[in-house]
């Protein structure tokens, strides 16, 4: 049986619930769970089904973009007190990246089914999360914008036959 009770707690003292009401918190805890990760395993993969979100209460995440014939490019690494998976409110419901734990992880995870049905039931519950996420997907964005820009300004090797 799932400790509603500890689970309220640990999702009230995460920062993306500051200055939640009550109300909510006690809904959305009902879509939540403990969850734990260990160094390079993989928390979400591109082209999977977005569902769920993350609360990072301890260790480090990293968003990955797979490059064909490459190794990942690390868009941003996140810590304990961030979020991520917002590919959960936009539909497909797809993720667009990888996440890998880059060491031991502890998260809150929220189911995005339950998350969407108590959305829809309490659109004051929607908005909420909505205001929420906003500023994240937009600061995602500029992140990786500025990855972008990085890696379009870093010296290339010149490509061509050697001669010898």
């Amino acid at each position: 049986m799932v400790n509603v009770v500890g689970l309220e707690d640990t999702l009230a003292a995460h920062p993306f619930a500051a200055d939640m009401d009550a109300e909510a918190l006690r809904t959305i805890v009902g879509c939540c769970s403990n969850a734990v990760y260990h160094p390079g395993d993989y928390l979400f993969r591109e082209g999977e089904p977005a569902d769920a979100f993350f609360l990072i209460r301890h260790g480090q995440v990293a968003l990955e973009i797979h490059v064909p014939q490459g190794p990942p490019i690390v868009v941003e690494t996140l810590e304990e007190g961030e979020i991520f998976g917002w590919s959960w409110l936009i539909p497909p419901y797809r993720w667009s990246n990888d996440a890998r734990a880059n060491d031991q992880v502890r998260v809150l995870k929220l189911d995005a089914t339950c998350l969407r049905r108590k959305m829809e039931a309490d659109r004051t519950l929607g908005y909420e999360l909505y205001r929420r996420f906003l500023p994240i997907m937009a600061q995602r964005l500029a992140a990786n914008r500025l990855r972008i820009v990085e890696l379009a300004t870093e010296p290339r090797p010149i490509r061509g036959r050697s001669r010898g």
